[in-house]
This record gives C-alpha cells, structure tokens and sequence, in this order.
C-alpha cells in the first residue's frame, strides 16, 4: 500500500469502482443535460439529468418495467431491442419536456461496437432527441429489430430441448422467438402512437 506525506486516499466511490471523476468532471460541467445508460443484472434505467451544485437532476426517467407494463414488452427486458425502445421512450418524453438535445453518459462501461447502450441512444435520436452517435458504434437493424434471435429460434427449433431450455422465459412469456421481429413493430408502433410528438 502507498504511504507518504503525498498519498492521498481516494474518493470512496472511486474505490468501490462506481464513479471516474475526471469523466463526471466533464460531463458535469457541460450545458447538455446527460442521457444516463445504466444496465442492470434484469432490467435497464434510462434518465436525462442535469448538474447542479447542490447534485444531480433527474428530469426524465423510463425503466424496463414500463415498457413491459404499459407497452406490454414479451422480449427479455434487458437486450438490445429492449435497450432501443426504452432510448425512443426516452426521447420522445423529452421532446415533450422541450429538451432537444443531450449528451451520452455510459458510466464506468466501456465503449463496445453495437453494444445496448449505444442501441438505446440510437433509440432516442430515432425519436428526435440530438444526441451524438458514430453511426458505426451502433447495432445493425438486424439486432435492434431481433431479427437475429428470430432467425435463430426458428433454426434451434429442430432440436425441442435445446429450443425449450434457451428460450423459456421468453415462452414462459407468452412469446416464440421467432416471432420476436414482429412484435418489436407493434411495440414500436405503440409507443410512437403513444408518446410520439408532432
């Protein structure tokens, strides 16, 4: 362990690995309010928030819950179709609040090609919400759409086992994989109907 007159212990939550201050630093410092990410064990939390001295603002909240409760999701609540509904959600609630643009605050995750949080920014800015985004950092249609997962439960079903044991909490759900394209059209479709602006 360190030790000297120089050595100073870190912040608390730097220890714990929950907070890089010289990133917060900047990102609090900005007139953007942030797109907040954050990816649970089960679920996914989108906020747009603001700094002020006194802490942080939470001006717009969505969690996977209300896309299951209220626009009746079947898909697994944490994966990149869900990731991009819940960022169009995110959007349009705050282009209702008249906030058209924000910056992204992905935490302590690192940046990874087609990764969920960059299909729940994609989400929003799909809504209308600004947001920056290199286009090459988000998922393809393919998965945002599960097209992926579709394709491949309709291949495992051949195999009635494997097909039961991968996908059983998505028939536990009352949904077949392969039909996980369609119904991320008729979520979509509920929500801009719902939320849409203009």
């Amino acid at each position: 362990m360190a030790k000297g007159p120089g050595y100073r212990v870190p912040y608390r939550r730097r220890r714990e690995f929950k907070t890089d201050y010289r990133k917060r630093r900047i990102l609090a410092t900005s007139s953007e309010p942030r797109f907040v990410v954050r990816i649970t064990n089960k679920n996914m939390i989108i906020q747009i928030t603001r700094s002020e001295v006194e802490g942080d603002w939470t001006m717009i909240q969505t969690h996977s819950k209300e896309l299951v409760e209220k626009f009746g999701w079947r898909g697994d609540p944490n994966n990149t179709s869900a990731a991009y509904l819940l960022g169009m959600i995110a959007g349009f609630k705050a282009l209702k609040m008249g906030i058209e643009a924000s910056i992204p605050d992905i935490g302590l995750r690192t940046p990874s090609r087609g990764s969920r949080v960059f299909a729940a920014i994609k989400g929003a800015r799909d809504a209308g919400l600004k947001v920056p985004l290199d286009e090459e950092m988000a998922p393809g249609e393919d998965r945002i759409t599960g097209r992926h997962v579709a394709s491949y439960g309709s291949l495992l079903k051949e195999r009635p086992e494997a097909y039961q044991a991968i996908f059983s909490k998505y028939l536990e759900r009352g949904l077949r994989p392969e039909d996980l394209a369609e119904h991320f059209e008729e979520v979509k479709n509920r929500i801009v109907e719902a939320l849409g602006v203009g």
